[in-house]
């Protein structure tokens, strides 16, 4: 029987840190929810834009709970580790982070998005490729079994559309930070090769227009405050409507990180990772600019 992989956290700002812990060793996780095959043992913790000593505190207590080991440096987090999750709410600090991670030669999962921006992405990016790095880096979204239905269905799409929250980030940009759930609904269905990103802003939150060659279209929708995703695949005869179940999201992507943690090849490709991070680069820009812009390569 294969040992549990050891699992060290770097990040306690992002609810995810519990969420995923919860669903990996809580006693108390619904049977249908439970991923086995991995043990978070260590957690790094440090105060960010996107959650103060208070939260922080409240989540440590929590992860000690389930036999999590909570530091402050570094270096006591990763020393003894077979795998490393980045959980960081924060995307401005995911490079930092992810080059302290580099040279340690273990498995690596990015959480979303990738960075802050495309410069820092492609700076990941150039790394991985450069080092041949074991890095893993998606929103759960992409692995939602109702989009992977349409994909099925429709594997091709001429046009799409999917919608999903604008949550007001602490500090960066919004875009980036919240409308990474969406817009890799969108890379999943359509692929690489987008050209261009318009956004339009209005009192419910954003849209943003993408346009690909052979005149295929996808639209994001991004409104604050409602918490629901989903979306639709067509093309001139037919289409696919979906309603994504967040309930099974979290559940899913970790049998994927614990199949890649044990040695397996990443389920999305670090260029599919960096093309949502330039779609989200260039929605951002383009909501300032007033224009489309191109996206970046």
């Amino acid at each position: 029987m294969n040992k549990d992989i050891k699992v060290a956290i770097i990040g306690l700002d992002t609810s995810h840190s519990v969420e995923f812990t919860k669903r990996i060793q809580s006693p108390d996780c619904p049977k249908e929810q439970k991923v086995s095959g991995m043990r978070v043992i260590k957690c790094m913790k440090f105060v960010t834009p996107f959650q103060d000593e208070q939260g922080i505190a409240k989540r440590q207590k929590q992860l000690e709970e389930w036999g999590v080991k909570v530091y402050s440096k570094f270096e006591e987090v990763v020393s003894d580790c077979d795998a490393i999750m980045i959980e960081i709410n924060d995307p401005s600090l995911h490079l930092e982070y992810f080059k302290k991670c580099a040279g340690l030669g273990k498995p690596l999962f990015l959480d979303k998005p990738l960075a802050d921006n495309f410069k820092n992405g492609k700076e990941i990016y150039d790394i991985v490729k450069e080092k041949k790095l074991k890095v893993f880096s998606a929103s759960s979204l992409r692995f939602s079994s109702e989009l992977i239905k349409a994909c099925n269905y429709m594997p091709s799409p001429m046009f799409s559309s999917f919608y999903g929250p604008l949550g007001i980030a602490p500090s960066g940009s919004s875009i980036v930070w919240y409308g990474v759930h969406a817009f890799e609904m969108l890379e999943r269905a359509m692929g690489k090769g987008a050209t261009s990103v318009l956004t339009v802003k209005d009192k419910t939150g954003v849209t943003c227009i993408v346009e690909y060659p052979n005149k295929r279209k996808g639209i994001v929708e991004l409104v604050e405050g409602a918490y629901i995703y989903g979306g639709c695949l067509r093309d001139k005869e037919k289409s696919f409507p979906f309603v994504v179940n967040s309930g099974d999201l979290y559940s899913n992507i970790l049998r994927e990180i614990e199949k890649f943690f044990r040695g397996g090849e990443s389920p999305v490709d670090i260029g599919d990772t960096l093309e949502v991070m330039s779609l989200l680069d260039s929605a951002e820009t383009s909501l300032h600019s007033g224009k489309a812009e191109i996206v970046k390569r």
